[in-house]
């Protein structure tokens, strides 16, 4: 009996898939800069890969379409070639038989018009637009730009003073961002194309905790200059334009309503996760520039802001976000009804509440329902809901963050939208009444959550926690330009408000409620800006010379997380959550970095990011 061949297509495709888990990660860790084109024709190639063969519209047209974007790429196409190209993508979108063929066209379609302005480019002009070219990932994503593979170095060297004067130069406050930073610039390290991203934000936090950030001495400041600068906001973006520009030489007047500085990372950011000893430490550092008086407990309107404009040189407003949105439902004005932003803001004052043997409900599914649930649970909570009208696969929060509160033992409500809230003879909230949803198709970016044919749900709660988002207080700014529906403040592209000459805004009341290190950010944007309206252009001093790279370990190697303290520990006191790394782990981790600012694009001048 002849001996069969079996040749096993199982065989053949689990080879391609790690092909692909590898093609998946190189996609993950694609640079910015590089010319949408170039990533269009890429996508196009690997769409014609994947055609069965069996359409002509998928077989022979999708290869065609990409013969047609290699040509626009490479700057010979005319516009002859565009409409070609734009009536046979038509064609195949609505011809084709499957996916493969017309969502691949569908994207060709769409690019025209998100990337007219580079089509526009390579057909006319014959080039790319100017600024296209790989930078640095993770310091071209830090919204701040700080030198990320510079202060690795420093940890790796173990010089942790020079690795926090690294970060200050470009961001004030590493304490803070070690805790709390959403480590954006680790979304296309390169390192991933080896194994997973390098871990960023635990390398800092091990940087800051050998040594706070008030035991490295801040640059000197530059000669005085005589210029006066009100700052109104203590918090991220305030401080960081107050730090720059005291550091610029001009005198800073920082206005801050509460008693104390730092804002929403005081009065948003449970101490759980930032402790206010470790916040202060940022602050005390950038106090200790000079030339900054702090006025606490003042609180600007319209009036005392004209009498600020025209005593000072110019204006920073950055009021922050403070108010919590509501819920318009039936109930909604119970009592045991509260915003996140109310809570959050008692507990930075140190009023914490006492939740003792209530059912609590959360509402919204960001960080601040996180943050919320979690502080309810530390308040004695017999029990913490949270309640998110989509899937948990659409929450804006970090998956970790997440994950920390279900660990702790509070439970997810998901495709439950509010339909009102039950209260008692007394005026109390007993219950949160849900429609339960069904995810829908998608709008915005995100699948839009409809109601579904299912009876209510009723989710026992004597507290209602509303963190759906936070409004800003425009109101005593009526002279400003703000838009009606979002309350933001209007600037121009220097950030200065519309109609005045020396009042320039920034951080979340200008561009809505964000991160921490978006508003710093914004901080150091302005005390550029302000700078320059002031007739300067300051440069400020930094000597502190980066470690020489070594040689890349390629080895594929495991990322060290940072660890959390047991759940059952830490969901019942208001101490720090996170664990920090050992020297051992820290070490592995920083010998991941590939050192792209010497080995990748950063090498070369037109490679690194432009500091505002």
């Amino acid at each position: 009996m002849a001996t069969l061949s079996f040749h096993s297509a199982e065989h053949d495709d689990a080879r391609v898939a790690s092909l692909l888990d590898r093609f998946e990660r190189r996609v993950d860790a694609t640079p910015p800069g590089m010319c949408p084109l170039a990533v269009q024709e890429a996508y196009l190639e690997a769409c014609a890969t994947q055609t069965c063969g069996k359409c002509v519209p998928c077989r022979e047209g999708l290869p065609r379409l990409a013969a047609l974007a290699r040509r626009v790429l490479a700057c010979r196409a005319d516009a002859d070639d565009l409409e070609t190209m734009r009536s046979l993508a038509t064609v195949i979108r609505d011809t084709a038989d499957c996916a493969i063929g017309y969502d691949a066209a569908q994207a060709v379609l769409e690019g025209f018009k998100t990337f007219s302005d580079e089509y526009e480019s390579h057909i006319a002009g014959r080039e790319c637009q100017v600024g296209i070219g790989q930078t640095l990932p993770c310091e071209t994503l830090c919204p701040a730009h700080v030198d990320i593979p510079a202060y690795i170095a420093h940890v790796a060297a173990g010089d942790y003073a020079a690795a926090v004067a690294t970060i200050r130069k470009d961001n004030p406050f590493p304490t803070a961002c070690a805790f709390v930073c959403e480590h954006p610039c680790e979304k296309r390290c390169r390192r991933q194309i080896i194994d997973s991203p390098v871990n960023i934000r635990g390398i800092k936090k091990f940087a800051v905790d050998q040594v706070h950030a008030d035991q490295v001495p801040v640059p000197k400041r530059l000669p005085d200059t005589g210029r006066r600068i009100a700052v109104i906001g203590g918090g991220p973006s305030g401080l960081t334009c107050a730090y720059y520009l005291a550091l610029m030489g001009h005198k800073v007047t920082l206005f801050e309503m509460h008693d104390k500085l730092g804002g929403m990372m005081r009065y948003g950011i449970p101490s759980y996760r930032l402790p206010r000893e470790r916040l202060d430490e940022d602050i005390s550092a950038i106090l200790s520039v000079g030339n900054i008086e702090v006025i606490n407990g003042k609180r600007i309107d319209a009036q005392s802001l004209d009498e600020i404009t025209a005593s000072y040189d110019a204006v920073y407003l950055t009021i922050g976000a403070h108010l919590g949105k509501k819920l318009d439902v039936e109930g909604c004005d119970a009592e045991g009804v509260l915003s996140a932003v109310q809570l959050l803001a008692a507990v930075g004052d140190g009023k914490y509440p006492d939740f003792t043997g209530k059912r609590v409900a959360v509402v919204g599914g960001g960080n601040v329902a996180m943050d919320c649930a979690r502080t309810a649970l530390r308040a004695g909570a017999a029990e913490v809901n949270i309640v998110y009208r989509r899937r948990r696969l659409d929450m804006p929060a970090l998956d970790e963050e997440i994950e920390s509160a279900m660990a702790e033992g509070i439970q997810l409500f998901e495709l439950q939208a509010p339909a009102r809230i039950e209260v008692d003879a007394e005026g109390r909230c007993t219950a949160l009444i849900t429609q339960p949803q069904m995810i829908g198709p998608v709008r915005g970016g995100r699948p839009a959550p409809v109601p579904a044919n299912k009876p209510e749900k009723r989710i026992p709660a004597e507290v209602v926690l509303l963190a759906i988002g936070q409004d800003i207080d425009s109101f005593p700014f009526s002279a400003l330009e703000s838009d009606p529906r979002s309350k933001r403040f209007v600037v121009n592209d220097e950030l200065r408000a519309i109609g005045f000459e020396n009042v320039f805004i920034g951080g979340d009341c200008q561009m809505g409620p964000s991160t921490v290190i978006k508003t710093i950010a914004a901080g150091k944007v302005a005390a550029r800006n302000i700078d320059e309206f002031l007739g300067y252009h300051h440069k400020l001093p930094f000597d502190i010379e980066t470690p020489a790279a070594t040689e890349n370990n390629r080895v594929p190697t495991g990322r060290v997380n940072i660890a959390e303290r047991p759940a059952r520990e830490r969901a019942v006191d208001w101490c720090a959550v996170e664990e920090g790394m050992s020297l051992e782990e820290v070490v592995q981790e920083c010998g991941r970095c590939l050192r792209c600012d010497h080995f990748g694009s950063g090498s070369l001048d037109e490679g690194r990011v432009q500091y505002v």
